[in-house]
């Protein structure tokens, strides 16, 4: 009877100790979100790992950054997430308060489809504003062979692909032209969506993925995992230096040093981080976000949802290198750990 009661002790002190994840368990709460697909890969890696520790399931849509916005302005899910962030008109027109969380920095890549191509590419931006414009038409015209000399380039014709859906890839990548190129500046300029002068629109980074990669002379613009993941060649990118980088981690954290101890205290995290200083910054980079309303209308996901922030400005950073996303600076990660408690209960 004693060594019964021993045992029955023990199991009870070990259930007590599970504490979390057996009170999430029991709740059978779920968060919802919706959004970019820039940062699905490490995304859907936290979800997972988050869910099998503290119980609490994660379902999230990789709609685009515009969808994301979108359902989240219309309340029908707990949080957005978005690789623009918001501007002013979006933000006036949601139910309440949003407050901006980024969560790493990712690189977007410009992959391609050049057949017999055996070099990497460098790719400067007024060149690649020339390509998707439309004025560059065939991978051997000599703006691109000036800046690849000894490189034996095809007269294949070149076939721009694009998204098709609303984008925070998108709005990164034409952020950057519009910062390089007048011409692309006064044409297609800064956004999402685009009126595209030239091209074949797919949706989602992977569907850009996947028409660059089964399509001959193809050029598109994708988040780094995404050319990673499907064995894409990525060009190097002349930044405000006058270097050609290639976007990796080590890359994309140099375009974002410094840009913490810049931020003023009361700072949104609406900032721009592309054609950043710096001879080894690679151009074309972004924080990407969450977004949170600032009042929770349920008290019980308001909690889960603080936890869930603070659990990737912890543990979810650690695992950003392995999908080819750079973590956010320590700095950042003190400030933002502190701003969570911003986000509480209140209709």
């Amino acid at each position: 009877m004693l060594r019964r009661t021993g045992i029955m002790l023990l199991l009870a002190t070990l259930a007590a100790c599970s504490g979390p994840r057996e009170q999430s368990s029991r709740t059978g709460i779920a968060l919802t979100g919706a959004g970019a697909t820039f940062p699905n890969p490490i995304y859907s890696k936290w979800f997972a790992d988050y869910a099998r520790q503290s119980g609490v399931k994660i379902n999230y849509q990789s709609i685009g950054s515009g969808g994301g916005i979108r359902q989240l302005s219309e309340g029908t899910v707990d949080f957005g997430a978005s690789d623009a962030p918001m501007t002013d008109a979006e933000l006036k027109a949601a139910k309440g308060p949003v407050m901006h969380f980024p969560t790493v920095i990712g690189a977007v890549a410009v992959t391609y489809n050049v057949p017999g191509l055996r070099a990497p590419l460098h790719l400067s931006g007024s060149v690649l504003a020339g390509i998707f414009l439309g004025q560059i038409r065939k991978w051997n015209d000599s703006r691109i062979a000036a800046i690849n000399s000894g490189v034996a380039l095809p007269a294949t014709d070149i076939l721009v692909a694009h998204r098709s859906d609303g984008s925070g890839t998108t709005y990164i990548f034409s952020d950057f032209l519009s910062t390089v190129s007048h011409d692309w500046a006064q044409g297609p300029g800064t956004g999402k969506e685009l009126s595209w002068p030239v091209g074949i629109g797919a949706k989602g980074n992977e569907g850009v993925a996947g028409l660059v990669k089964q399509t001959p002379g193809a050029v598109g613009y994708v988040e780094l995992a995404y050319a990673r993941q499907n064995n894409l060649p990525t060009a190097a990118v002349q930044n405000a230096s006058g270097a050609y980088v290639a976007p990796s981690v080590e890359s994309a954290t140099a375009a974002a040093a410094g840009v913490a101890a810049r931020l003023p205290a009361n700072t949104d995290y609406r900032v721009s981080i592309v054609n950043a200083p710096g001879a080894s910054a690679y151009p074309i980079a972004s924080f990407t976000w969450l977004l949170v309303y600032r009042a929770q209308a349920d008290t019980s996901k308001a909690a889960e949802l603080k936890a869930f922030l603070r659990w990737y400005l912890t543990s979810g950073e650690q695992s950003a290198a392995t999908l080819d996303y750079a973590p956010l600076p320590p700095s950042m990660i003190q400030r933002l750990t502190v701003r969570v408690d911003s986000v509480g209960a209140g209709a």
